[in-house]
């Protein structure tokens, strides 16, 4: 309602400034005739929907409420801009695209009302168009019900935007409201040359087999492989057969039938980009990364840009850590602008790792482990119950929920109540020894690990929603030299058990998951879906505004 009376107030002042020749931007009142279309567009902005008027109604503000859409040249500069979101996942004809200049041409043939609808409609697409662009289209909420930020004000300026139109240089306005960012960009420029390969014909799949195809091998299985990697961008394994693959420049290759040395390293980078195996041989897995359509990576890359607009104002901060979920790894940016990356292990598709964002509060040295409820009744229940000795052998304290020891062999472990179970600290404790710990509801944590061979495999969802972190003494120490901390982990770690240290100052931490990244040399990785949330999300993307 107040929104309403303040539009109605300025609509008054409006109609006592159509005298003016000049903006307070300076923009030059190119329709100086037009009192009667600002008197309409002034009425019918006091009728729109409250949840339009804010940033609609301060575009004409600053407009002194002239008209921006009334010339089929800025219209048309309009429709090109909104065109230009296909490269960063979004619909144009969400925002009216397809549909603009042949309203702009109907609007022009009747009257002033006519030609205000349509000048409010035109700047509703374009701030709505900017909106989805900054801050992503989808409320992350909707589809991650345990996402814990509120989505972030308007970044960009409106005057900007405003000389901008005026200028009919769209594409800067655009580019007010575009992620700057490397990755963006390299998201971006994945997903132009995708649509690229989708305009340029099919390649045949490779089809199973009952052996993997092997560095060696000579079938004709190997000249599809080499129109597969061709398609993904290894263009020079190709022999000189242009119906193969039409458009796509090609060199001779030695026999199209052999599995020799450049395809096989071919095939090692296809497989690093998609976090496989890194061996060079063509298995299941490996050939359904490769059969995979370019209209499924269209998807993928239009996903993740989506996810990329999301988590912007927490990449902008430093320093900070962040999880990298699907792609198995985590990077710290120290204050000093250095990064330091690890790999990691996480949840597997039945105890996912939780999105989060917290700070860094504590560490602790040579933790116990109080085994959380799920993982005590799925997991070491039916070790116990098998054999009452593996509390022994693992180091496990039966204890009350109030912390006093109870005697294992007098409890009923078929029906074993309230007791708690806690591993103590040493070599064995899943814990390893060290945790960085940040607040959250889901009791999740950074911490060491035993089981550091886990880090050699390329696929690392296989914890039980915790995040293990390979080298994670060295990160904490990190973190205790970056905040300020008189401490030093070769004395802590020579310490008692169950000690926490506070850092002087917080960490920022995020967790995210992305199907679809850039690594450190600048590909864009294409990681499995490990916990299934692309479908929904691609699902909110496509469904109109």
């Amino acid at each position: 309602m107040k929104e309403i009376q303040s539009l109605r107030r300025w609509t008054i002042g409006i109609a006592l400034c159509l005298t003016l020749t000049h903006s307070p931007l300076g923009i030059s009142n190119v329709y100086a005739d037009s009192a009667p279309l600002q008197q309409a567009i002034a009425q019918q902005l006091s009728t729109v929907e409250a949840h339009r008027l804010p940033t609609v109604a301060e575009f004409y503000q600053l407009r002194d409420g002239q008209p921006a859409w009334q010339s089929a040249r800025t219209v048309e500069s309009l429709v090109a801009a909104l065109n230009s979101l296909e490269t960063d996942g979004l619909v144009p004809e969400d925002y009216h695209a397809d549909t603009l200049l042949n309203e702009f041409q109907r609007s022009q043939a009747g009257g002033e009302v006519a030609q205000a609808s349509f000048d409010i409609k035109a700047t509703a697409s374009l701030l709505l168009a900017l909106d989805h662009l900054e801050r992503g289209k989808v409320n992350p909420r909707d589809v991650e019900p345990q996402w814990d930020v509120p989505r972030p004000e308007r970044g960009y300026s409106l005057v900007r935007v405003v000389h901008a139109v005026d200028d009919r240089t769209l594409d800067n306005a655009i580019a007010l409201a575009r992620p700057s960012s490397a990755e963006y960009q390299q998201l971006r420029d994945a997903l132009k040359q995708h649509y690229q390969l989708a305009s340029l014909g099919s390649v045949p799949y490779l089809a199973a087999r009952d052996e993997s195809l092997r560095p060696g091998d000579e079938a004709d299985g190997v000249n599809v492989l080499r129109q597969r990697l061709a398609l993904w961008g290894e263009a020079d394994l190709q022999v000189a057969d242009s119906s193969a693959y039409p458009m796509i420049g090609v060199q001779v290759a030695s026999n199209r039938r052999t599995f020799d040395a450049p395809l096989e390293a071919a095939v090692r980078r296809f497989q690093r980009r998609h976090l496989l195996q890194e061996d060079g041989v063509v298995g299941e897995q490996t050939r359904l990364a490769l059969n995979t359509s370019v209209a499924s990576r269209i998807d993928q890359l239009r996903v993740n840009l989506e996810r990329a607009r999301w988590i912007r104002p927490m990449q902008s901060a430093e320093p900070r850590v962040w999880v990298d979920i699907a792609g198995y790894r985590m990077h710290y940016v120290r204050p000093n602008g250095q990064h330091w990356d690890a790999r990691v292990v996480v949840g597997t598709p039945h105890r996912e790792t939780p999105i989060i964002h917290s700070t860094i509060s504590h560490l602790t040295i040579n933790p116990s482990w109080t085994i959380p409820p799920t993982i005590m009744r799925e997991d070491v229940l039916p070790q116990v119950r098998a054999d009452i000795d593996y509390l022994a052998r693992k180091n496990i304290q039966v204890i009350s929920p109030m912390g006093e020891p109870l005697v294992a062999e007098e409890i009923d472990w078929q029906r074993p109540g309230g007791v708690m179970l806690r591993q103590v600290a040493g070599a064995g404790n899943p814990l390893g020894r060290v945790v960085v710990r940040f607040p959250n509801d889901d009791m999740i944590y950074l911490h060491d690990t035993p089981a550091r061979g886990l880090f050699q495999r390329e696929q690392r969802a296989l914890s039980s929603g915790c995040i293990r972190v390979e080298g994670v003494a060295e990160l904490a120490q990190m973190l205790l030299q970056d905040t300020g901390s008189r401490y030093q982990m070769s004395t802590l770690l020579n310490g008692g058990s169950d000690r926490n240290v506070s850092l002087p100052q917080r960490i920022p931490i995020a967790l995210h998951y992305l199907t679809a990244w850039p690594n450190a040399e600048g590909e864009v990785e294409f990681r499995p879906d490990i916990y299934r949330r692309d479908a929904s999300l691609l699902a909110a993307l496509q469904r109109p505004v």
